[in-house]
């Protein structure tokens, strides 16, 4: 076997082996762009006498803090899912082209042997050789075809070559970044792991009576949102109407409601924020994009004020946290770590937007939430 052979089924074989590794059960795999890096967090328990709503402010910006890098985690796999298809994709065309070069290669041996035995003479020898010199010039037009298919199979296995060196690159290349950033993200998810259990063990260290406080503080502050968002008259003219599918996706994400906060989880038996609004619209065929950074820039968007039953408000600056608004007011989300996917005031926290993912379905009815 020649250099160049050997070196095309090295590199893919080597493919071959990386996607058999990116389909096995619990491979991580990396963000293809830098993650967000939590901001540092206290460690220490607060002092006796600490103020409750200092401890709030903190563990809410903690809480945020961790869905920042969540969401970038999220839209990290969610890409690496698709270079591992590309991959995977890559390394069935490598296959492919192996086997035709394979046949091509068989070709070539039979036209070599078909030369062989008329002993390699040229046309004008065979002629002056032959006992019957019409049949020859009878078959003459046949071995100048003959002549033009060689050049050609000869051109098709230097192009079968050249795909097949162009794939293996290729898929080197992916498999190479992706291999990178599975380290990178795998640094990602420690990090967040890190600023939960800070938030977690924060509020370990509280006594039972300080936990009840803190988590009216929790609701108060949530319920002075809520009503200074009303009192902005911002739903006075709102259209209590949605679409098929948007009935169909307030009807999931209800029927989750109870169900456990989780990072990175995208249900049946628990979520993050935009795993359960993606789920949610899945559930009623029109899937969505997997984060709420990605729902904010990739869907259509609606003035608050004419927002409807299935449209998903997205909240802070960042567009770090996501709800599915089912009217009067409401949402449904998974607020964050220790708690379930709940009921809250739409307005409770900071309204960066509403997208609505089936802009063009038409309104009907109230849905049955």
């Amino acid at each position: 076997m020649g250099t160049g052979k050997r070196g095309l089924l090295t590199a893919a074989l080597t493919v071959i082996c990386a996607v058999t590794v990116l389909a096995a059960p619990g491979t991580a795999f990396a963000a293809p762009a830098p993650l967000p890096v939590p901001a540092p967090a206290p460690t220490a328990a607060p002092a006796p006498g600490k103020d409750l709503e200092a401890v709030r402010e903190k563990l809410d910006r903690l809480y945020h803090d961790a869905a920042v890098a969540t969401d970038a985690y999220n839209g990290a796999e969610e890409k690496v899912r698709k270079q591992s298809a590309e991959i995977a994709a890559l390394t069935k065309k490598i296959a492919q082209g192996r086997q035709r070069l394979a046949e091509l290669r068989d070709q070539a041996g039979a036209a070599a042997r078909d030369q062989y035995r008329t002993g390699g003479l040229s046309p004008t020898a065979q002629f002056l050789l032959s006992d019957d010199p019409g049949q020859f010039l009878d078959g003459a037009g046949r071995v100048l075809q003959g002549q033009q298919a060689a050049k050609k199979l000869i051109a098709e296995v230097a192009r079968a070559q050249q795909d097949l060196r162009e794939y293996a690159d290729d898929a080197a290349v992916r498999w190479k970044k992706l291999e990178a950033d599975r380290k990178a993200r795998a640094a990602a998810r420690r990090q967040i792991r890190r600023q939960i259990d800070t938030a977690e063990k924060l509020e370990s260290r509280l006594e039972e009576k300080e936990k009840e406080r803190l988590a009216q503080l929790e609701r108060e502050a949530a319920a002075r949102a809520q009503t200074a968002w009303l009192d902005t008259g911002v739903l006075d003219d709102a259209d209590a109407r949605t679409s098929a599918r948007g009935t169909k996706a307030v009807r999931y994400a209800t029927a989750q409601l109870g169900k456990p906060y989780v990072w990175g989880a995208e249900g049946p038996d628990s979520f993050d924020c935009s795993g359960l609004t993606s789920k949610a619209w899945a559930a009623a065929g029109h899937p969505v994009p997997r984060t709420s950074q990605e729902q904010w820039k990739q869907l259509p968007h609606v003035d608050v004020k004419d927002m409807r039953p299935g449209d998903l408000v997205i909240y802070f600056d960042d567009a770090s946290h996501v709800a599915m608004y089912v009217g009067d007011g409401r949402i449904i989300h998974a607020p964050r770590p220790g708690r379930t996917v709940t009921v809250a005031g739409a307005g409770s926290m900071p309204i960066l937007g509403v997208v609505r993912p089936d802009a063009t379905g038409p309104a009907h009815g109230r849905p049955d939430a």
